[in-house]
């Protein structure tokens, strides 16, 4: 079944390029997968990292809540709008570009992403119902990410960050090494990556 299939409605998905940078990788794989969700009738919002205006810097945590900047504010709408999101991003020092991760610090906060419940030892998920897949791209091959390196931030992201606020169906497309890769190349990696649409 399509990642994009639901009861009888358009999908609406929401893609995120994750690269803070321009003229980048992983902009051309967010372009070409909401091309191709649109193509399939899919109601698509696509939104560039770079194009955000927001500190990255949760200074005091969730002891003081600090208000969303606008470029936040509807970044948490299009989130909320979603049924399907996917997550495409490069792989820096084995995680997220440091606005990647201030973003999830700064969006998905109590009250947003999850809420505690007295006397339970989980918070709840308030995302729930959404699905997600996630594009990776990487300078270290596969094998050495999975099996050498553990893959610990794909763990963190699939089972403490997006099932944590309640995304499920989790799969990740890995693309590398990127570096050195010669034009044609790329460019098969863009036509691939819009195949985590299913």
């Amino acid at each position: 079944m399509s990642f994009l299939s639901t009861s009888g409605e358009a999908s609406r998905l929401l893609v995120l390029n994750g690269n803070p940078g321009e003229g980048t990788l992983c902009g051309s794989m967010a372009d070409a997968i909401a091309a191709k969700a649109r193509a399939m009738g899919a109601e698509v919002r696509i939104v560039h990292l770079k194009d955000l205006n927001f500190d990255g810097n949760l200074a005091q945590g969730y002891h003081q809540r600090m208000d969303w900047e606008p470029d936040l504010a509807a970044f948490a709408e299009s989130l909320t709008w979603c049924d399907r999101f996917v997550l495409v991003h490069p792989l820096w020092w084995g995680s997220a570009p440091a606005k990647l991760k201030g973003l999830f610090d700064r969006v998905l906060m109590p009250g947003f992403g999850f809420e505690y419940v007295e006397g339970k030892a989980l918070p709840k998920p308030l995302l729930a119902g959404r699905k997600a897949r996630v594009v990776i791209t990487s300078d270290t091959p596969t094998f050495f990410l999975k099996w050498i390196y553990g893959n610990g931030w794909v763990k963190v992201l699939r089972r403490q960050i997006l099932a944590f606020c309640g995304f499920k169906d989790l799969k990740v497309k890995y693309f590398s090494p990127v570096r050195g890769a010669k034009p044609e190349a790329l460019a098969k990696m863009v036509d691939e990556a819009a195949g985590i649409l299913g």
